[in-house]
């Protein structure tokens, strides 16, 4: 069966988020390449960050096909997503690994559910502009690396883990406070009315990807 069709307003919605999230993702892993111990890692921080601006390239040009401009569509969001980063700035290349492989992931996780409310071509567009498997991949092991090297370092990064999470939820308040409603209409549509199992899910899948990096939850 088909996806419910979305009202234009809600697709817009959930393309502006995506993409400021792609653009903020960008700029970060850009800058927080300077906290990595060598070259290798240094360029893989920077090939991740290449795949954030592309993918932000994509959902701007749909945008645009969609006759939006790109900031008119991100606007009502940067102050959340800022804040969300300002708050969240990595000390270390361990708790640079640590965001990207736990604060990108719940968000993913996130927009997969939501994808399934929308139609093609902006159905696949979502699922596309996910974070790859081989991104968190490079992060769980170098989570994993760290904590080899001393094993108390776990316990500093599941504590970072739990505070992004936590600032994660409060910006997606202020997400939602900022919404002009169509995108929590997408939200709530069909299916994903059962916000309750939604949060489920993603709490089972935060939890599980923290004990594969070797984290506590």
């Amino acid at each position: 069966m088909s996806a419910p069709t979305p009202p234009g307003d809600a697709v817009v919605d959930l393309l502006g988020l995506v993409a400021l999230g792609e653009l903020l993702a960008f700029e970060r892993m850009a800058a927080d390449a300077r906290l990595a111990p060598d070259l290798r890692r240094r360029a893989a921080l920077g090939e991740m960050a290449a795949a954030e601006i592309a993918n932000y390239r994509r959902l701007a040009d749909r945008l645009g096909v969609l006759g939006v401009l790109p900031d008119d569509a991100m606007a009502a969001y940067v102050e959340p997503l800022q804040a969300y980063h300002d708050s969240t700035e990595p000390r270390d290349w361990a708790e640079v690994v640590t965001k990207a492989y736990v604060g990108d992931a719940i968000t993913d996780d996130f927009l997969r559910e939501i994808a399934g409310a929308l139609r093609e071509p902006d159905r696949q567009l979502v699922l596309d502009v996910l974070h790859e498997s081989r991104y968190a991949e490079f992060a769980a092991a170098e989570i994993r690396l760290a904590i080899s090297a001393d094993p108390k370092v776990a316990g500093r990064l599941s504590m970072w883990a739990r505070r992004l999470v936590g600032e994660a939820l409060s910006q997606a308040g202020r997400v939602a406070a900022a919404d002009r409603g169509a995108l929590t209409t997408l939200i709530t549509q069909g299916e994903q009315m059962d916000v309750a199992g939604l949060f489920r899910r993603l709490t089972t899948a935060h939890t599980a990807r923290m004990a594969a990096a070797g984290l506590n939850n």
